[in-house]
């Protein structure tokens, strides 16, 4: 009886810790969608839009203010709002969860600190079951972003009718269309999201103090680098992901089929589209998120 209380007592703190993670990162998401969304929509025309249509990404806010007015940068806010808390609550839930099973296949490790390496893998698996969450609300996202654009006539009312028309054209798996371009970004970019914020994290801790208390210098510094180092790497999956999202159904046969057409039709370049409005996005969203999961987490530290 003695020998199993340690255990259901770590069972219990574990399983406490891991609700923080997915009550706290819900809570980052939403910081992120308020701040990086006119970012994100710029990027999203801009890499979906044919050729000539915008100058730059000055010129996609100019054009979508002028047309829709200030509120227009907000498009297709509404699914990554409604997903936003699932997908981020789930990914700084799976980060967490993927860092105590290193933890549990290592029990003879030397040190009770992962190592960078560790802290990517760890990254990386977070990405596998989010993605479940993240490729449909990307999928109504990009289209409600893309439509009106270049003079087009808008489809949707909204994400309801969106789903709607996905489900009655091709079911489930249209829904879910992107699937697989989405985990190819966010794989490598949580890997290199979370390594990049612990170690900027520790490095900017003063010396004597813990990084876990909350240093918000630190904490700003070292989400926005995470952010930047993220999108450092996932823009061209990202490019592909939202054109297989926005294209009509039988465009592309698969990822490869939609890169070599992108190179094809616009060079390698056209891979790299919504580069800059992706890194504008980077630090100050992402400097919210985990503002916003600091914060909250030391919250709820305080409740249980």
């Amino acid at each position: 009886m003695s020998s199993e209380a340690p255990a259901a007592a770590e069972s219990r703190v574990s399983a406490t810790e891991q609700v923080k993670a997915f009550i706290a990162g819900g809570f980052g998401g939403v910081c992120a969608v308020l701040v990086g969304h006119p970012f994100d929509l710029t990027k999203t025309r801009l890499q979906t839009a044919g050729p000539g249509v915008y100058k730059g990404a000055v010129d996609v806010v100019k054009k979508t203010v002028a047309k829709d007015g200030i509120t227009g940068l907000y498009r297709g806010m509404v699914p990554p709002l409604l997903g936003v808390t699932p997908i981020f609550a789930m990914s700084f839930w799976a980060y967490d969860a993927s860092k105590q099973l290193i933890y549990a296949v290592t029990p003879n490790r030397e040190s009770q600190a992962l190592s960078v390496p560790e802290l990517a893998a760890a990254g990386f698996m977070s990405a596998v079951p989010t993605t479940l969450v993240t490729a449909p609300v990307e999928r109504a996202k990009v289209l409600l972003q893309v439509q009106g654009q270049g003079g087009a006539e808008a489809k949707y009312k909204g994400v309801a009718d969106v789903i709607k028309h996905l489900y009655r054209e091709g079911g489930i798996r249209s829904i879910f269309r992107g699937t697989g371009a989405t985990l190819a970004r966010d794989g490598p970019g949580s890997a290199a999201y979370f390594a990049t914020y612990e170690v900027t994290k520790k490095f900017l801790t003063p010396a004597g103090a813990s990084p876990s208390e909350l240093n918000l210098g630190a904490i700003i510094m070292a989400g926005g680098t995470a952010g930047v180092a993220m999108w450092s790497l996932a823009i061209p999956p990202d490019v592909i992901k939202s054109r297989i999202q926005s294209a009509p159904t039988g465009t592309y046969s698969g990822m490869l089929d939609c890169v070599r057409k992108t190179i094809a039709a616009d060079g390698v370049r056209a891979l790299w589209k919504g580069f800059g409005p992706a890194m504008a996005r980077a630090f100050p969203a992402n400097a919210a998120t985990f503002l916003g999961v600091e914060a909250s987490r030391k919250v709820l530290d305080g409740l249980f």
